[in-house]
């Protein structure tokens, strides 16, 4: 009976990740097919991904990118919508743009022993400009949630990682469980 459990556990723990992943790639799919009413299942997902390809090319090519700038100074203008323009767009850059933020992984010691550790990404080395010295800024993302804290410390209880931001980030999400 105890085989028969541990079976069925490593069925289980096979096909959940592949079936919600299944799923969600599922429901992607036909959430946009039915935003765009399109009679050809998968096609409003391809439309889409064309569509945002298109927009990236004109919004790189040198003509368009004085429409691009003068809509960034538009958004930064405008009171309320300029905080969440520019957050999105720090954010969304700070993952895939030119300016990768989450690329200097380090430990934080929590502790005069150094027995407690958190890790996360060093993403400004100076806060004298808000009247914080000699400390850093670090971002420390959470297990299984699109979210984190912006943390402050000083600058000997923070240790540069030899690491993969990837890796590192990988390992942070999920909550260490990730090995690879």
């Amino acid at each position: 009976m105890k085989r028969i459990s541990q079976y069925f556990l490593q069925g289980l723990l096979f096909l959940i990740p592949l079936f919600v992943t299944l799923y969600v790639i599922y429901w992607i799919f036909t959430k946009i097919d039915r935003v765009l009413d399109l009679p050809v299942p998968g096609l409003g997902f391809i439309v889409t991904i064309v569509f945002i390809t298109l927009i990236g090319f004109f919004a790189s090519n040198f003509l368009t990118k004085n429409i691009v700038h003068l809509v960034d100074r538009i958004f930064a203008r405008l009171p309320l919508i300029k905080m969440i323009y520019s957050a999105i767009k720090d954010l969304v850059n700070a993952f895939v743009g030119d300016k990768k933020s989450f690329n200097r992984p380090v430990q934080v010691l929590l502790d005069r022993e150094s027995k407690i550790r958190i890790l996360g990404f060093a993403t400004r080395d100076s806060l004298e400009n808000i009247g914080i010295k000699d400390s850093i800024a670090v971002y420390i993302p959470q297990s299984y949630n699109f979210a984190g804290n912006l943390i402050i410390a000083q600058r000997e209880q923070v240790i540069p990682l030899a690491a993969d931001p990837g890796a590192v980030m990988k390992l942070i999400v999920s909550g260490g469980v990730s090995a690879r």
